[in-house]
């Protein structure tokens, strides 16, 4: 069900998963697997799937001397980013030519982007670069930047504000509750169940965003199985419901004005309506929608007649058919044609 991928060119302890000449002795073709693996997933992508590729790539580095230099001056000398990363990403952008550069580490002690000379790297992405006519960036050009500039807007982790913004924005989360590595200690009640993975993707399109999800290989470079059941688990709804998601635009309401746990989306003249749990005696009531005379209501998944309706005084009341006759799990929808707002 994905669409884009982001692999981590580096991050913050800088180490690079692809050999670079800013970066000697400290890289996956030089330590460890011996491998480019930054070059390995671009040309697997691009010739076995229709994903788009993109990279992240830290600003920040824990332990560079660079770093700590201008650290200890109080950043009144910048040694580290024109020595570090920013020859990194213009290397990384000329060599892999990705369409999304997904940045991060830039805010560690209030670091702007005139510290990291943001503008000069990103006037050459935009203008001059071999992906100046297709790439897209984001906000964390540095702590002035976050919310403010990019392409998308990311904000902070896990950000999903509940309601629709008037930019494109994007919910970077991870499964894990508390890490975005691997960790070998980590027990099962430290994941999102897949009902709480699906309602952070429903509640995130229904605002307009994107969802990117963050799993950490283990040192091996194998998904966890916990992760991967999560991911084909999210395939299988995306293979019912994706209708309702994907190319999808936000509705008048993005969640319902009397019931809970009810998410709109909009595609051409079709409402999506999803609801993250079952309703009593199969009877669902919504608050935000009214019909018309050639409304028709359908459930994705279901494929028996149209849907009944009726409307109350309560609102739009829809008889759902019985659980048990419907393939799709954990998250229902519903695509409701020649709607009104109520």
């Amino acid at each position: 069900g994905a669409k884009y991928v982001v692999l981590t060119s580096k991050h913050h302890e800088g180490y690079s998963l692809y050999p670079s000449k800013y970066n000697w002795n400290w890289n996956s073709q030089d330590v460890g697997p011996n491998r480019d693996l930054v070059g390995e997933l671009a040309a697997a992508v691009r010739s076995n799937s229709s994903l788009t590729f993109g990279l992240y790539h830290s600003l920040f580095e824990f332990f560079n001397p660079f770093w700590i230099e201008d650290r200890d001056t109080n950043f009144t000398t910048r040694n580290y980013p024109d020595k570090r990363p920013m020859p990194m990403l213009k290397e990384l952008v000329e060599k892999y030519k990705p369409d999304y550069i997904y940045s991060d580490g830039d805010g560690i002690n209030g670091t702007t982007s005139s510290y990291w000379n943001s503008t000069k790297f990103l006037a050459w992405l935009f203008n001059d670069s071999p992906v100046k006519d297709t790439v897209v960036d984001n906000d964390r050009w540095g702590e002035d930047c976050r919310c403010i500039h990019g392409s998308t807007k990311t904000c902070h982790d896990r950000y999903n504000p509940g309601y629709a913004l008037p930019y494109k924005w994007e919910n970077a989360m991870t499964f894990d509750r508390r890490s975005w590595g691997y960790r070998r200690n980590a027990d099962l009640s430290m994941y999102l169940s897949i009902e709480e993975v699906l309602k952070s993707l429903v509640t995130t399109v229904s605002c307009g965003g994107n969802m990117l999800i963050n799993f950490g290989p283990s040192k091996e470079g194998t998904i966890p199985t916990i992760m991967e059941e999560r991911m084909r688990q999210m395939g299988t709804w995306l293979g019912i419901n994706g209708e309702g998601i994907y190319a999808s635009s936000t509705w008048k309401h993005q969640n319902d004005t009397l019931t809970e746990d009810i998410w709109y989306t909009m595609k051409g003249e079709d409402v999506y309506a999803f609801t993250l749990s079952w309703p009593y005696e199969n009877q669902l009531t919504l608050g935000a929608v009214a019909s018309t005379s050639t409304t028709t209501i359908t459930m994705l998944g279901y494929n028996g007649d149209n849907l009944q309706f009726r409307e109350t005084t309560d609102g739009l009341v829809i008889s759902m058919p019985w659980m048990s006759r419907v393939t799709s799990k954990w998250v229902w929808t519903l695509k409701m044609t020649n709607v009104k707002v109520a």
